[in-house]
């Protein structure tokens, strides 16, 4: 009998990551990482999966997810790095990063590398949710990831996600000859509490009633390339490294294919972060 496989998700306690858990819960060992600890709470007690709570906003909560996630789970077979959000005004967190950059990307890249030799033992997929948003609005500038420059909520959000796609391209280098595979997706224009709890004027065109029924879809359809990803065969169904929409390879900006800002990225990254 094959062992159920170990899924940990992201940014589980709505939307897109709850609905994943749903649809993975019946035939893996599915693990809830949320902000909020009730509604995180809530949704592992419908689905009887165990939870952890995290603000990515913190990195010292990351740090300690990361702690508790290599002590209680022996094999992680997916992380699904599905947290993150568009912000408003510009923020600065208690780690001195700009907020959009650091819950979108650092506090993922810094998660993904503290598990790293658990998710190479364990031939891990991971899975970053990445948006449209990186061709629509992402320029990444090397010497401005903050965007102290000209900051607007859409530049930062697309900036994050471009640099999602890239990580998921320089982790696949990195890394897919011990054994880890990776993607990024884009999801859709889902019908969610995204940007529920920010200024950005997303928040309306997201809950305005007629806006979200003619335009966004379900939370369950935004999840499937999601749900794919995690259960399908990585160099068969879909090759590594790529990044994918409603099953299917996807392209995304310019930058998104350049792996010598992917690698810069990535040491940038690593040198903020302190690994």
């Amino acid at each position: 009998m094959t062992p159920r496989e170990t899924i940990v998700i992201t940014g589980a306690s709505d939307g897109i990551g709850a609905a994943a858990a749903r649809a993975l819960s019946p035939d893996h060992d599915v693990v809830l990482v949320g902000r909020s600890p009730e509604k995180t709470a809530a949704v592992a007690r419908e689905l009887g999966v165990p939870h952890h709570v995290a603000d990515f906003a913190e990195l010292a909560q990351v740090r300690d997810l990361a702690a508790t996630l290599l002590a209680e789970y022996p094999r992680i077979d997916v992380l699904a790095n599905n947290a993150g959000g568009i912000m408003g005004d510009r923020e600065v967190t208690v780690d001195g990063f700009e907020k959009t950059f650091q819950v979108n990307h650092l506090a993922q890249f810094l998660l993904t590398d503290l598990l790293i030799d658990r998710l190479a033992e364990s031939n891990a997929r991971v899975i970053q949710s990445a948006s449209v948003a990186a061709k629509q609005w992402g320029r990444l500038d090397l010497d401005d990831l903050q965007n102290e420059k000209g900051y607007s909520p859409e530049k930062a959000y697309g900036d994050a996600k471009l640099a999602n796609i890239l990580f998921t391209r320089e982790l696949q280098k990195r890394y897919g000859d011990r054994g880890i595979t990776a993607a990024s997706f884009h999801p859709g224009i889902v019908g969610t509490n995204f940007a529920s709890d920010t200024t950005h004027v997303m928040r309306f065109a997201y809950h305005t009633p007629v806006i979200k029924n003619l335009v966004t879809i379900s939370p369950s359809k935004g999840a499937d390339t999601l749900v794919w990803l995690a259960t399908s065969t990585p160099g068969s169904d879909w090759e590594p490294g790529g990044y994918f929409a409603k099953r299917k390879p996807a392209t995304s900006s310019r930058q998104s294919t350049d792996m010598a800002l992917a690698e810069r990225l990535w040491d940038i990254s690593a040198e903020l972060v302190g690994r």
